[in-house]
């Protein structure tokens, strides 16, 4: 049986703060110290998790870790952000609900990290597969480009996050991932152009200059001096622990993960490089003859630049920066700017332009890795937001913070509420009203649509005439002097007159975690958030393709006399959606503390973790969550931890688990109202109580262990002494075996001995006989044979004589016939026999030559190059003579041959070796392969007898090719016939025309270098051919029908030539959309050599197997 641990086994300190005992904030304080002391970070509030951030590395994310987690229950192991993250993925997986983490706290909290935690957990655990590992893979890649675009180094935190995120994770049914949907909330873009003194701006400015390379900086006009750029701070430039070069390649990767195409890329490097060059662009006043002042560009070199970055005409930019139109329903009016109004606009379209690339990259990376089918899908979303800021100097981006977390603060009132009572209500106990401080009336004051806030903020930004913070205030003062919650100096209410901890132009709020003072001043101007119209349109003439889409308000065909809505009012609508998506699902709560301001590990400072813990409202939490019953368990696993306390549920009850657990507390004698029997659970009113029981169960597990002891060592001492005897006995066996076998052993040997003597007697007797008998048959062998030799020696002495004598005979004869003939010879010789018998030699070597070489001719093969050797010195030159006029000869024999369709062929190879050889691999596969033309003989074929009278001109060629579908990669089969005006395209079925385009519209013709079959052919852009886009063809004589194509455009005079591009990555137009079709080597799948599988929206990757 599975041994199952518990939350209360070897608790340091009190692992659920609901079980706190006594409950106070000192003792809340208390157990957060004693755990941190001890490592351990994580602790609950009922179903929510407290994390601290340790500033190092804990050996607690490791994959055991996420296994000993998996598919285990909330309180079965100590406290661990895996077991929300569990409880949390297998109530979505399995109960179908859709699931919330909310994870709130500080900057340098760890929030951040805890939901990057999260996002691991769940990818760990989920299904694996290819696809469900590249939807992983996206979703976890997102972070480092959002982190490096919308994080940045604060004095609080290395990495903090300047903006708000929510992601919904999408599951299918089986709870594996399929995408994701990510929204932003209110990035900090005022750091863009203004840093706090120890702090950075956002990491990708200082990770582009740090890890670009030099080609890559001086294409975008940039330096890697960061002091060159006034946006960027000099005293913080540096972190330590952050290498921007590593996390800039790291980032350049992600965005390739995530479905970045390089153009795309290229495009927000160069937005991030104009924010930079937008920074150093200053101005100086110029004196008009009116007596204004007008502002002009100090140094045009910065904004030269820039325009070049963007496709802007420079005096275009230049006079929106000195110039601003405004715009009524009949004139328009133009006023030049002095330089802090040329300033404020600079930093205005700096702050935008940086802003709105931020927006287009969560779409972009939306665009990616959103869910591909339609069908329901299970949602967990994730959401990381600031926590609740107070600042010594507060302004509008705290008092808008604070009002979300206001509103997140109210819907986990709410929902923690709703949760506690349809648990009660499950079980069938009483619910019993809970008194608790609703903040519904704070959110009231700041959201209210007549006399809110944020309603009297727009409405005076709106209002014709003098218009400042000042009087932003005075309308405060007016309309919210009598709110409970609201205090100013200069309100009605004459308390805060004499209040000097509350200047004049201030104003605050007591928010639930406490109350904050705000500066009134830059309320108007952040609110507004102006970007002059000039600027808009100016951005929108930019050649460059994203800045018309960052600024479509722009578009002079599109003028928009409207006043664009407020940054309060965007962030008020986003925050409504936000809390309305957060209500239809089911709610997990994550609470991020920061324990020190220095980031040092091992450091409690207990009056800053006070005051999270006050404006977390995790007091107020522990009260709601113990106003009822502060405990609670199913029957199964409380019988199985408690049942040892009973002798009649110990050690095995047989009856139902709700039984035995009546049972159990009866024999204890807990007081009834202590506790009470839900239909699947009890619960258990008072922490007391159940530290009773654990101190029960602590001093029972102890005497349990006890009499296990006794009893194990009684049967280890008897199991000892039951060894001991039949170790004896066995011992004793085996020494009398042994002891007779060594007896048995003596006498057999003995025996041996004996008889191996007797045995060598008889047989040295017997050999003796043997020797003797064998010497006498070999003496008469011997004698017999030597009266043989010398009878044989006689023979041949006699036969040798009679064979000298002839000899003699005859060599006597010989010379006397030599001597004849030589004197008979002398008298016909002559002085010209020397010459005569030199010219005979010559004849006769000269007639073995001709015919040796007649016998060892070559083939008649032109390529043949074999030819025999020379055999003597003096023929050397004849030799390569007889060769070139041999070669020659065949040479002319072997084209005698050629008809003129077979010229044509090998002209068409010789072309086609011209355009491929060296550049394509598949072309060396092609040269034995003759160039049919006619592979369906369509003129022959009564299936296509309708197609050929369609086409007019001579088919070239005709072959079944596959046209590639963007959507899919799959192919579908067109027949091909190219003419010398036209290529065709017909349904392989019906014979159908489904496409015809005249050659002089096809541009060009785009190959990869791989053993493939692809190509696109390239329309030209504004023909009626090219209305659909290009076309992407596969076919299995690729070679034969690009040669053929160049082939009619070399022989045509009214047209340019066909142009061949070859390469392992080129684009192709689909309609509207540019599609980039990559080539890449890997091992065949599913059979198949070649396949082309769709990656995202514009990238088709074709995998070729790699050649040998």
């Amino acid at each position: 049986m599975e041994v199952k641990t518990s939350l209360l086994d070897n608790m340091i300190g009190v692992g659920d703060m609901v079980l706190l005992e006594p409950l106070s904030e000192d003792s809340f304080l208390e157990n957060l110290k004693k755990r941190f002391d001890h490592s351990e970070i994580y602790t609950y509030i009922g179903s929510v998790v407290i994390s601290m951030n340790p500033y190092r590395s804990l050996p607690i994310y490791t994959p055991d870790k996420v296994e000993e987690y998996r598919n285990r229950n909330f309180y079965e192991l100590s406290p661990h952000i895996y077991a929300l993250a569990d409880e949390a993925y297998r109530s979505l997986r399995d109960q179908d609900k859709d699931q919330c983490i909310l994870i709130t706290g500080e900057s340098g909290a760890g929030k951040t990290e805890a939901s990057k935690l999260v996002m691991s957990y769940v990818a760990a655990v989920c299904g694996k597969g290819q696809e469900v590992n590249k939807v992983k893979e996206q979703l976890l890649q997102s972070n480092p480009v959002l982190e490096a675009f919308g994080n940045a180094k604060t004095v609080r935190n290395d990495n903090s996050s300047r903006f708000g995120k929510y992601m919904d994770i999408e599951f299918d049914f089986k709870g594996d991932p399929l995408g994701g949907v990510i929204s932003n909330y209110l990035l900090e873009k005022s750091r863009v152009v203004k840093q706090p003194r120890g702090e950075r701006n956002f990491h990708v400015f200082y990770q582009l200059l740090s890890g670009a390379s030099d080609d890559t900086l001086k294409k975008l006009r940039l330096h890697r001096d960061v002091s060159k750029y006034n946006y960027l701070s000099l005293d913080s430039a540096v972190v330590s622990g952050l290498d921007d070069a590593a996390n800039f390649r790291t980032v350049r990767n992600a965005m390739q993960i995530v479905g970045f195409m390089e153009d795309e890329v290229q495009s927000v490097l160069q937005l991030v490089a104009a924010v930079l060059k937008l920074g150093n662009i200053e101005f100086k006043p110029e004196s008009r003859c009116n007596g204004t002042d007008e502002s002009r560009i100090k140094d045009k070199n910065d904004l030269k630049e820039m325009c070049e970055l963007l496709g802007i005409e420079q005096s275009v930019l230049e006079r929106a920066f000195s110039y601003r139109t405004v715009e009524a329903k009949l004139e328009k009016v133009s006023t030049t700017l002095n330089v802090a109004q040329a300033y404020y606009a600079r930093d205005a379209l700096a702050k935008n332009l940086y802003s709105r690339l931020f927006t287009w990259l969560v779409t972009r990376i939306n665009e990616s890795i959103k869910a591909q089918t339609k069908t329901r899908h299970k949602v967990m979303g994730v959401l990381d937001i600031y926590g609740f800021e107070i600042f010594e100097d507060n302004s509008f981006e705290q008092f808008i913070i604070n009002y979300c977390n206001e509103k997140l603060q109210q819907i986990f009132i709410e929902l923690t509420l709703r949760e506690e009572q349809e648990e009660y209500v499950r079980e069938g106990i009483e619910w019993t009203n809970i008194e608790y401080f609703n903040n519904a009336v704070i959110c009231d004051l700041i959201e209210n649509n007549k006399n809110g806030i944020l309603a009297m903020l727009d409405e005076e930004c709106l209002r014709p005439g003098t218009v400042t913070d000042e009087t932003f205030l005075d309308k405060l003062n007016t309309v919210c002097a009598e709110h409970q919650h609201f205090e100013s100096r200069l309100s009605k209410n004459s308390k805060f007159l004499t209040d000097h901890s509350l200047p004049h132009n201030c104003f605050r709020i007591q928010h639930y975690a406490g109350k904050v003072l705000y500066r009134v001043e830059g309320f108007m101007d952040k609110n507004n958030d102006l970007l002059y119209r000039d600027l808009s349109q100016a951005m929108y003439k930019a050649n460059h393709s994203l800045i018309k889409q960052l600024f479509p308000e722009g578009n002079p065909a599109k003028v928009n006399l409207k006043r664009p809505p407020t940054a309060g009012f965007q962030f008020r609508a986003s925050v409504s959606t936000l809390m309305k998506n957060l209500q239809t699902k089911n709610p997990n709560y994550i609470r991020c503390i920061k324990p020190n301001d220095k980031k040092a590990p091992h450091i409690f400072t207990e009056s800053l973790i006070r005051h999270q813990v006050r404006y977390l409202g995790l007091m107020e939490n522990v009260r709601v969550r113990r106003a009822g019953y502060a405990f609670r368990q199913t029957y199964e696993p409380c019988l199985e931890r408690y049942k040892m306390l009973c002798k009649r549920t110990w050690p095995h009850w047989r009856g139902r688990a709700r039984e035995g657990v009546e049972v159990l507390m009866a024999d204890l004698q807990v007081p009834a109202e202590e506790f009470s029997y839900g239909r699947s659970k009890i619960f258990i009113r008072n922490p007391r109580t159940l530290f009773f029981l654990e101190e029960r169960r602590r001093q029972c597990l102890q005497d349990l262990a006890t009499l296990i002891q006794k009893i194990y060592r009684g049967w280890k001492c008897r199991s000892h002494f039951l060894l001991l005897k039949k170790s004896q006995i066995v011992v004793a066996a085996w020494y009398r075996r042994y002891a007779q076998q060594k007896k048995y052993q003596r006498i057999k040997s003995a025996t041996t001995v004996v008889q191996s003597y007797a045995r060598g007697w008889q047989a040295r007797k017997l050999l003796r006989e043997l020797k003797y008998q064998k010497r006498c048959e070999e003496a008469a062998t011997t004698i017999a044979a030597y009266w043989h030799g010398t009878q044989a020696r006689m023979e041949l002495r006699r036969l040798k004589q009679e064979a000298r004598s002839k000899h003699a005979v005859t060599v006597i004869w010989a010379y006397w016939q030599g001597t004849k003939v030589r004197r008979e010879y002398r008298k016909f010789f002559r002085a010209h026999a020397g010459k005569k018998i030199y010219d005979f030699t010559i004849q006769r070597i000269m007639q073995k030559y001709f015919l040796g070489l007649r016998n060892n001719l070559p083939s008649m093969s032109p390529i043949d190059k074999n030819w025999p050797a020379r055999t003597y010195l003096f023929l050397d030159g004849a030799h390569a003579e007889l060769r070139r006029i041999f070669h020659l000869w065949r040479c002319k024999k072997y084209r005698s041959q050629f008809t003129e369709e077979r010229k044509a062929v090998y002209e068409e190879k010789l072309e086609a070796s011209e355009i491929f050889k060296d550049k394509k691999a598949l072309y060396p596969s092609s040269v034995s392969q003759p160039f049919k033309g006619d592979y369906l003989e369509i003129s022959k074929n009564p299936k296509y007898q309708k197609l050929n009278n369609a086409v007019d001109e001579k088919v070239l060629l005709a072959d079944v090719v596959n046209k590639i579908n963007r959507a899919n990669g799959k192919g579908t089969a067109r027949i091909f016939l190219p003419t010398k005006k036209s290529v065709v395209l017909a349904d392989q079925k019906t014979g159908q025309v489904k496409a015809s385009v005249p050659l002089p519209d096809l541009t060009s013709v785009s190959v990869s270098t791989q053993s493939d079959g692809f190509f696109a052919l390239k329309l030209k852009e504004g023909s009626a051919s090219a209305v659909k886009g290009d076309f992407l063809l596969s076919s299995e004589h690729l070679i034969e029908i690009i040669t053929k194509l160049h082939r009619i455009g070399a022989t045509a005079t009214d047209r340019e030539q066909l142009s061949i591009d070859i390469s392992d990555e080129f684009l192709v137009q689909f309609k509207q959309d540019k599609v980039c079709v990559k080539f890449v080597q890997g091992a065949p799948k599913n059979g198949n050599s070649v396949s082309c599988k769709r990656k995202n929206n514009r990238l088709l990757e074709v995998s070729v197997p790699a050649t040998a």
